[in-house]
């Protein structure tokens, strides 16, 4: 079996961030998804699966395939385990078109820097790995697979009937490895299939890991799905690689199909492999999932913050800020942030996506942002929100400046807590210390920049006839936000 240090020598780590996470909300909303969730110990899973990836990448580099929307939240993450940040590489989707035109672009990449024999092993950024050591451990037979030209993924042995995972029936043992042919990837079962599943010992959950040559799974897309291998050439022809964040054109690629990996290449090559693996994997994808990471009382419920329970039994309840009172109730998620509460039969986990399409459809904002919304600039927390009047609490980092911006059906107020910061009006610049004011009239541009060595705290009151997200023109931002954002 191959070491750590021959995994190490030989894997180029390649993580995928993106999707929204829907059936974890009201925590994971479509601006701060699930690989931002803060676990039992304060960490969040792209924060653990950066680390995984640097056990495997030694020290060499590891790419994130992200948003442009998550770059700069992720690099902050990034650079709170690893400060050379620098060196590792991001490349920017304009749009979300599923794992395989992700995969293929960082393919394509990964070929130009290192060439085709070059290994990659893509792994989710939301996933949890409890054992990463017998993680390691798999990744080194997937290593040693797919230098003989197979396309592996990592299979894990299923611990109960799961409906809302797919599956892989694994085929005959390879020689000289663990791991074996892969007979079959099957859809999601229902109940009685997938105890049947269980009862045979042939099936594995589909992980969603991968490891492949770069040349080699180009060669498969082109192949099998050549109209996403031709659309992911063309935007690597057409992308500026001449400096980070690496960045896909948005014009070719909203042409390229939206399909996984699994029906664009794996489910149709005859060299896929799968290593089978007992590593404490979970994809965290429900509530019900999340509650299992939890310890329990003698009654089941377990509970993550502030909640009192009588005569109930069976509930998860998780509340950031206001206390959760529970009586007499049984079998119920319960999840409090501040400006949205979800309550829900944890047997129902999986249809809390179906609030998110109601509340998308309807353009409500819970459905997006939350009370605190991450910027690359630093963050703001919404404390008022009414039809006349917004209030805003505004960290600004040092050294980091707002959009040149105006608003034409709002006034501003800024009242300075801490901290130092130069203010455009228009023509004039202002400097501003703890306790100033500053009023903004509506149609007055303006900036605000923080000019000193700490964070900067304001709090901004809107005032005006309408205060909706898009009464906002920009002129001048140096994150290149979309015009819908404040």
């Amino acid at each position: 079996m191959p070491g750590d240090d021959a995994v190490k020598s030989a894997v180029y780590p390649v993580i995928l961030s993106g999707g929204a996470g829907s059936r974890l909300w009201p925590v994971s909303r479509r601006a701060h998804p699930k690989p931002f969730m803060q676990l039992l110990d304060g960490e969040t899973m792209a924060e653990k699966t950066f680390r995984r990836a640097l056990r495997l990448a030694a020290d060499g580099p590891v790419m994130t395939v992200t948003s442009r929307d998550y770059f700069f939240y992720t690099r902050d993450l990034y650079e709170g385990v690893d400060e050379r940040v620098s060196r590792h590489p991001f490349l920017l989707e304009p749009m979300g078109r599923n794992t395989a035109p992700a995969i293929a672009l960082a393919a394509l990449e990964i070929q130009a820097q290192q060439g085709s024999d070059a290994i990659m092993l893509v792994m989710p950024a939301d996933h949890l790995l409890r054992d990463e050591d017998s993680f390691i451990a798999a990744a080194g037979e997937a290593v040693a697979l797919a230098a003989r030209g197979y396309l592996v993924t990592f299979g894990v042995y299923p611990t109960h009937p799961e409906t809302g995972y797919g599956y892989i029936r694994r085929g005959r043992g390879l020689a000289d490895s663990t791991g074996f042919e892969v007979a079959a990837f099957v859809e999601k079962p229902d109940l009685e299939t997938a105890q049947g599943y269980l009862e045979s010992g042939e099936y594995h959950w589909n992980s969603g890991m991968f490891c492949f040559t770069a040349g080699g799974f180009i060669e498969a897309l082109e192949r099998f799905a050549p109209e996403v291998a031709e659309t992911a050439k063309a935007c690597f022809s057409d992308m500026d690689r001449s400096d980070q964040p690496l960045e896909i054109p948005a014009k070719r690629f909203a042409r390229c199909p939206s399909i996984s990996i699994d029906y664009a290449v794996m489910e149709k090559a005859d060299n896929c492999a799968v290593v089978v693996g007992d590593f404490g994997w979970s994809d965290i994808g429900t509530w019900r999932a999340m509650a299992e990471l939890y310890d329990s009382d003698e009654a089941g419920n377990s509970i993550h913050g502030k909640a009192v329970v009588v005569e109930s039994r069976d509930c998860f309840i998780q509340s950031e800020q206001r206390l959760v009172a529970a009586v007499g109730v049984d079998n119920l998620v319960i999840v409090d942030t501040g400006d949205a509460v979800l309550v829900a039969d944890r047997d129902k986990a999986q249809d809390v996506k179906a609030v998110v399409d109601q509340l998308s459809a309807g353009a409500h904002e819970a459905a997006v942002y939350h009370k605190t919304v991450h910027r690359p600039w630093g963050r703001y927390s919404v404390l008022s929100d009414e039809a006349d009047c917004k209030v805003r609490r505004i960290t600004v980092k040092p050294g980091q400046v707002l959009a040149l911006q105006l608003h034409e059906r709002r006034s501003e107020h800024w009242t300075v807590l801490s901290g130092a910061a130069k203010a455009r009006i228009d023509e004039r610049e202002i400097q501003l210390k703890a306790g100033d004011m500053l009023s903004i009239p509506a149609g007055t541009r303006h900036r605000l920049e923080n000019t000193g060595a700490v964070d900067l705290q304001l709090v901004e009151v809107q005032v005006g006839e309408y205060i909706g997200a898009d009464d906002i023109v920009r002129f001048e931002d140096v994150y290149g936000t979309p015009e819908s954002k404040t």
